[in-house]
């Protein structure tokens, strides 16, 4: 747009008249400096005529007329703003590998950087959790137990489906001390299937399916048998002589959640030889037809 200079310079002079100093009171234009800020130089007593006031009071006049301000305006380049380079995109296809159906029969194949190769496609420390030598396998749909790596000392495959325990699954673990199989649906076991380990002191197999026991270790010290189907002769007559049980747990033959449970099966229990007082743990027995053979 354009604005007449001279439109400007008239309100510019008439903002010097009204807001400026009133001529009244100016010092001599041609005084020195010192001339100017002496009061005695100015008349405060004097009016201003304000009818016959001369427009050009400060200095020489300026013929405007003929002169005119252009201002220009600079648009935006409104195609421009939030435009962003073109990006071709490209669509990848990814195959994934087909998981074998279930159910699934694991197969040792050797060991590699995770623990020793499975029939799932994977090595038994991606399949499980493996830290340090305890290996836990607890509810992963297990059928058989995964063949585990040699430094393991404490295996925990609770609450999967394993049936049978073979006599293969725990051969080579020379330090394993521990095996947690509760809450399964174990109703076979070899009978040499413990044989080889000669560091086990835990044996937990509650809740399952056994009607009789395997040969167990010299070297165990804690069992659990709670919830299984068994019967006197699936147990040998030496299983618990000779060893160093030293206290029964309550429900170690009888439910402790059941006042009314009679185990009548199991007739002959013979825990002589060992170091347990009998009638410290009256509860452990109190379901049974008879009592248990030992020190009373």
């Amino acid at each position: 747009m354009r604005l007449s200079l001279t439109s400007l310079m008239v309100g510019f002079a008439l903002a010097l008249v009204f807001l400026g100093p009133c001529p009244g009171l100016t010092a001599p234009l041609d005084g020195s400096d010192d001339d100017r800020f002496d009061l005695g130089n100015y008349d405060l007593n004097s009016v201003t005529d304000w009818d016959n006031l001369e427009p050009n009071i400060y200095g020489d006049n300026y013929d405007y007329e003929d002169q005119e301000i252009e201002v220009e305006t600079v648009a935006a380049d409104i195609n421009r703003i939030g435009s962003h380079p073109k990006v071709d995109h490209h669509e990848e296809k990814v195959t994934l590998p087909t998981l074998p159906p279930f159910p699934v029969t694991l197969d040792f194949r050797g060991s590699g950087l995770f623990g020793p190769e499975t029939g799932l496609g994977m090595p038994t420390c991606l399949l499980c959790v493996c830290i340090g030598g305890s290996v836990y396998c607890d509810d992963t749909g297990l059928e058989q137990i995964p063949p585990l790596p040699k430094d393991t000392s404490h295996f925990y495959g609770r609450f999967n489906s394993i049936r049978h325990v073979k006599n293969t699954d725990f051969i080579n673990l020379s330090r394993l001390q521990s095996i947690d199989l509760t809450g399964n649906q174990i109703s076979e076991m070899d009978e040499d299937v413990f044989r080889p380990l000669q560091q086990l002191h835990d044996l937990l197999l509650a809740e399952n399916n056994l009607q009789a026991l395997p040969e167990l270790p010299l070297t165990l010290k804690h069992i659990d048998l709670r919830n299984n189907r068994l019967i006197s002769r699936g147990i040998h007559s030496e299983s618990f002589k000779g060893n160093n049980i030293q206290s029964l747990h309550e429900d170690t033959f009888c439910d402790s959640h059941d006042r009314y449970f009679i185990r009548r099966n199991l007739e002959d229990i013979r825990l002589d030889g060992n170091p347990l007082d009998m009638n410290l743990f009256p509860q452990a027995y109190v379901c049974l037809p008879r009592l248990p053979v030992g020190s009373h």
